[in-house]
């Protein structure tokens, strides 16, 4: 089955399609020349299905999409749903992760979560879209480290890792992560609705 992914994120496309049930192939939709939607949903969940019916419209094609973030308990949950955003639209993962460090400063409280929010739309108008959720405990790091990952990882670390997310091999960070989380639940639901 082809889907279209409701992102131009290659990353992301990437460590999804790691993941997902073989049979699936997974199509960017900036491939597919479909712009992103203004994202103007409250929730991770509204923001999802605003861009996984956009996804579906514009390709005829079942959509699946991601909406994600991370939430910093001494900043009041922020940046959450403006993550990608957080610096300013259209901000690179390097300013984003900049604004949050600068923001957090010397706060004691370094306790944060990634949140993923998954969705699968047969077209867009499904009554019944699939949705899954996936949530990863971690804090903020004084500094960033490694290379692996993208967005907020170099700055995510895991106490009990004694590491940060962009230190982890995707296969590491797939097995433990919100997004891996959230895709492990897809998959299972998947295959409840389209049984082999």
């Amino acid at each position: 089955m082809q889907v279209v992914l409701a992102s131009g994120n290659a990353h992301k496309a990437e460590e999804i399609s790691a993941a997902l049930p073989e049979g699936i192939e997974l199509v960017l939709q900036s491939d597919l020349g479909i712009d992103s939607v203004e994202e103007t949903g409250l929730t991770f969940i509204e923001n999802a299905l605003i861009k996984a019916r956009n996804a579906a419209t514009c390709s005829g094609l079942p959509a699946l999409a991601d909406d994600s973030g991370i939430s910093v308990e001494a900043l009041g949950t922020a940046p959450g749903i403006y993550s990608a955003r957080y610096a300013r639209a259209d901000a690179s993962d390097l300013e984003n992760l900049d604004k949050l460090l600068v923001e957090l400063g010397e706060h004691p409280n370094r306790s944060a979560r990634f949140h993923c929010v998954l969705v699968l739309l047969q077209t867009p108008d499904d009554p019944t879209p699939l949705i899954a959720e996936g949530t990863w405990h971690g804090e903020i790091a004084q500094n960033p480290s490694g290379a692996a990952g993208f967005g907020y990882d170099p700055v995510f670390y895991l106490p009990e890792r004694r590491c940060t997310a962009a230190e982890l091999t995707m296969t590491e960070k797939n097995k433990i992560s919100h997004r891996g989380i959230a895709l492990r639940q897809m998959t299972r639901l998947i295959r409840e609705r389209y049984p082999a």
